[in-house]
């Protein structure tokens, strides 16, 4: 598996406030992204998150925009008037990531779109497998793009490497914040999806999508770890929350019983 690699030319505005201040940019290939910074809140743990969640949502046939590596070069922020934005950019320098910018996309609205009970058992259940907090009616992070539902925001997912130690307990949880996920009482198909996303997520699979995190954005291993031995975290925490996936999935199907 291989991202493409492309060259940030024009920052052209934040997309909205926060601490990680996201931002529509311009690349020398022609295209809009949504560029998420290594120097914003968590740093590259979450662009890690947006990597291998958006990938293995992909692997399973779910809709997002496409990933790339987006390159800042270091004249970035030199001239820009707001000093917040200027210390980003400067603090970016490098290797970040842009999701292909989805002209014309409108917010999910879980009041006015009904979503069908395979599709939304899909999403439900990689929520619950990638532990994403970030997919409550409050911040969907869903799009209707084209009359389809895309999805977008990983970055909150995997939060057990913000810790790092203990993470074989993290892996093997239950996940109890799947009872806020916004389309949990449509998600009436999960025992079904859970047996085909488990033939369909193989360990070659898992092991390819890790492979993509580049050595630059492991370089913070508690006890000097390198950066395949992180790598290898990675593979092995999403190994053993898939086999062990009846543990997150009885958790789903119990919180969605509560709503209906």
């Amino acid at each position: 598996m291989m991202l493409r690699t492309a060259n940030v030319i024009r920052y052209i505005m934040p997309l909205r406030e926060g601490g990680s201040l996201p931002a529509l940019a311009d690349a020398d290939d022609g295209f809009k992204y949504v560029l998420k910074f290594r120097g914003a809140g968590h740093g590259t743990k979450a662009l890690i998150s947006e990597l291998i969640g958006g990938e293995i949502a992909r692997a399973l046939g779910l809709r997002l925009p496409e990933i790339v590596f987006l390159n800042l070069d270091e004249a970035f922020g030199r001239t820009e008037g707001d000093e917040e934005i200027q210390d980003l950019l400067q603090a970016s320098r490098g290797l970040n990531m842009g999701l292909h910018f989805l002209s014309g996309a409108i917010t999910f609205d879980p009041v006015v779109t009904k979503v069908d009970s395979k599709l939304a058992s899909q999403i439900v259940w990689l929520d619950a497998y990638l532990t994403n907090v970030d997919r409550t009616a409050r911040n969907t992070n869903l799009l209707i793009w084209h009359k389809e539902l895309w999805l977008i925001d990983h970055g909150a997912s995997l939060y057990f490497h913000h810790t790092w130690d203990g993470w074989e307990k993290y892996a093997l949880s239950p996940f109890k914040q799947v009872k806020d996920h916004v389309l949990l009482s449509q998600a009436g198909d999960l025992a079904e999806v859970n047996k085909e996303f488990r033939l369909l997520l193989t360990h070659d699979k898992i092991r390819a999508i890790v492979n993509l995190i580049p050595d630059d954005w492991l370089h913070w291993g508690n006890n000097g770890e390198t950066p395949q031995e992180l790598r290898d975290v990675y593979v092995q925490f999403l190994t053993d929350r898939l086999n062990h996936s009846e543990i997150f999935l009885k958790e789903a199907q119990d919180a969605r019983e509560t709503l209906i």
